[in-house]
């Protein structure tokens, strides 16, 4: 301190103190260089079980729970040997096959009830049993059958019906005209045999009301059905020609 405090020793003394405090400074600053460096370079020496949980991702969460299952309904097959009313060929031959006994008949009474009744019967008994003694003794009505008010015939048939014909009037415009031809009409021929109505189909309009007053005046047969007469619907011809007068 002495020394320190003279003049001439003040400038030697500052400078190696300035030296030596570099110096410590930069061993200082190269030890922190080197203690982090090291873990760098060598990564070795650190705690790999450390390391490891630093570096591996945390798990996932759990799933959620599966939802409750709806309740599944176990439906039993019934096996049967019948399919669509048919025998079903058998896939394997059975082990066993049961036989089926069927229960005699009760032997049939000779001297009791009548052949062909139930077993068991008593003289004198009804064929039958008791329905068909009650369906024997009732008499069954036959139904009648409504004959109908109106049939239809062919001129053919009631051609075979007629009893009365008057022929018809040539009229005298249609000879002088010379005009001839057929004359249909419509007939409906009642119960007695009567005609009731006329209408003419076809023909020459000049003939027409001659032939209907003609067929006016025929009479027919009653037409019968089931022994009843019925009214008749047919159809008439009337002819005309020059050469017949």
């Amino acid at each position: 301190m002495f020394e320190d405090s003279l003049l001439e020793s003040g400038g030697r003394l500052k400078t190696k103190r300035g030296r030596t405090t570099t110096f410590a400074i930069f061993l200082e600053i190269l030890a922190i260089g080197v203690m982090v460096l090291m873990p760098l370079i060598f990564t070795e020496a650190l705690p790999k079980q450390q390391l490891m949980t630093f570096l591996v991702a945390p798990p996932p969460p759990p799933p959620p729970p599966p939802p409750a299952a709806a309740p599944v309904h176990v439906v039993r097959q019934i096996q049967t040997d019948i399919v669509n009313g048919a025998l079903r060929t058998p896939t394997k031959i059975p082990q066993k096959v049961q036989m089926i006994k069927e229960d005699e008949a009760p032997p049939a009474m000779a001297s009791a009830g009548v052949v062909g009744g139930v077993p068991g019967g008593i003289p004198g008994g009804q064929m039958g049993g008791v329905i068909g003694g009650i369906i024997s003794s009732t008499p069954v009505a036959v139904p009648k059958v409504a004959a109908p008010q109106r049939v239809r015939v062919s001129q053919g048939v009631s051609q075979g019906l007629l009893i009365r014909k008057v022929n018809p009037t040539y009229p005298p415009l249609a000879r002088q005209a010379r005009i001839q031809g057929t004359v249909v009409l419509h007939a409906v021929i009642s119960k007695d045999g009567s005609i009731e109505n006329l209408q003419l189909v076809s023909g020459h309009p000049m003939l027409a009301p001659a032939a209907i007053e003609a067929v006016r005046q025929w009479r027919y047969k009653p037409y019968l059905l089931n022994g009843e007469p019925v009214e008749v619907d047919t159809e008439v011809q009337v002819n005309f020609t020059l050469s017949g007068g």
